[in-house]
């Protein structure tokens, strides 16, 4: 099934590390004042509690497991076909080609070093730090992945900084360094830092990870080690036509792979592009206002409704309920929110709460889900939400419950909007 990919321990808090307070009698009591996504340190969101305490969010990137051992055979041998053809896969001026995995994730390639060391990235929206493996690396995650060879590069820079990194799902840690990263032809940053690592955990592992490592599209505000993150690079060394980048990434259904444009966008979507506001300076992040279904007047975001109380007097955990934020994450597989939103969202389609399934026969008679972010309406139709799996005739809804606060637009929302990141403005647009 798809939706068994986050560990069993993930499906209500893992996204959230909080520091709580005690009651006097040892009760932990959570006092939130007012949930907001502030950058003060490291690569996670921040939070601030009750009395000056302070909590984390792990950096997104869900990635689901499930393929199957057939699918796990051939994408392996797909895998070693694409890597020993990649010098015949060119890429454009200021595009990349993005593979599909199932749906699973996305991948393309960058050149670290000089002359470049390949390497197959995931291109995430919701990171901020570039890694790939290290050559020191003993993790079975390294050895089965190419890893970077230090003298190999004739301008690499050391330096005596480590970091580690927690993911929704994923471990990794290792050491800082500085050298060239080439994401096309024409697209070259000559000082990034980077991490390679010493140590990655099994979500990295063949065959479910495909790729190498990860190059963050967030800002610097989210970076770990307090790293200038590759997007701000870009615009600090002025290699970019515009101050942003364009994703479309096409359903595997639909034979489709993806790509990432820099500096520039499709501008066939011009005439079509909804403009929403970034909030923060750490991922790309808006507000979210409310979820509905078809024509209908009912709020599913829960304590939305606490928005418009006529005293204006919240108690404080209502007031973060109902300033939510949506982070769109092209690292994550699904569409991750409360847990309470999502149970009223499938009771209400007649799928089944705790598992996702729902009998394929009624999708034709279900209706799209409108998600408001920004103050703006993006819709949602029932083939968009619902993944069919002709292998075993299983339907299910794309999403799945991680954190009371802050929801993850990942891929199913993503493959249903093209959309464009403008750095300087601190704007998405979608279309």
């Amino acid at each position: 099934m798809k939706l068994a990919s986050v560990a069993i321990a993930a499906v209500f808090h893992t996204a959230v590390c909080a520091v709580v307070k005690l009651d006097s009698d040892g009760t932990p009591e959570l006092e939130f004042e007012d949930l907001t996504v502030v950058g003060q340190t490291g690569a996670k969101i921040h939070t601030t509690f009750g009395d000056g305490v302070r909590g984390d969010f792990k950096i997104p990137l869900y990635l689901k497991d499930g393929l199957d051992p057939e699918s796990k055979r051939q994408r392996r041998a797909e895998r070693s076909r694409k890597m020993k053809s990649f010098t015949e896969q060119p890429l454009s001026n200021n595009t990349a080609i993005l593979t599909n995995v199932k749906d699973y994730y996305y991948y393309g390639y960058i050149g670290v070093g000089n002359p470049p060391q390949k390497f197959s990235v995931v291109f995430d929206t919701g990171s901020s730090n570039v890694w790939v493996p290290g050559e020191a690396c003993v993790s079975d995650a390294c050895n089965e992945h190419r890893q970077f060879k230090n003298a190999g590069s004739t301008t690499f820079q050391s330096s005596p900084q480590k970091i580690q990194i927690q993911y929704g799902t994923g471990f990794i840690a290792g050491d800082v360094g500085t050298d060239t990263v080439q994401v096309s032809k024409s697209l070259v940053l000559r000082n990034q830092s980077f991490a390679m690592t010493s140590q990655e955990d099994k979500t990295f592992e063949l065959p479910r990870s495909q790729f190498d490592g990860l190059f963050g599209l967030g800002f610097t505000g989210g970076a770990e080690g307090n790293i200038r993150s590759p997007v701000d690079s870009m615009v600090q060394e002025n290699v970019l036509k515009s101050p942003l980048f364009g994703i479309k990434l096409r359903r595997d259904s639909l034979s489709g792979n993806g790509e990432i444009t820099f500096g520039s966008y499709d501008t066939s979507y011009t005439n079509n592009l909804e403009w929403i506001g970034v909030y923060g300076d750490i991922f790309w992040t808006t507000t979210m206002e409310g979820i509905l279904y078809g024509d209908e007047p009912q709020n599913y975001l829960y304590g939305a409704d606490k928005v418009s109380a006529a005293s204006g007097v919240l108690a404080v955990e209502e007031k973060a309920r109902a300033s939510r934020k949506a982070l769109l994450d092209t690292g994550s597989s699904l569409i991750y929110g409360d847990p309470f939103s999502l149970a009223a969202m499938s009771t209400r389609i007649g799928a089944n709460p705790l598992t996702g399934e729902i009998p394929c026969p009624v999708l034709a008679s279900l209706k799209p889900f409108h998600f408001v972010l920004g103050g703006k309406r993006f819709t949602m139709q029932p083939e968009e939400y619902i993944f069919h799996d002709p292998a075993t005739g299983i339907c299910e809804v794309q999403w799945m419950p991680v954190s009371d606060y802050l929801w993850i637009m990942g891929l199913p929302f993503l493959q249903t909007y093209y959309t464009v990141y403008d750095i300087k403005d601190h704007r998405i647009g979608l279309a």
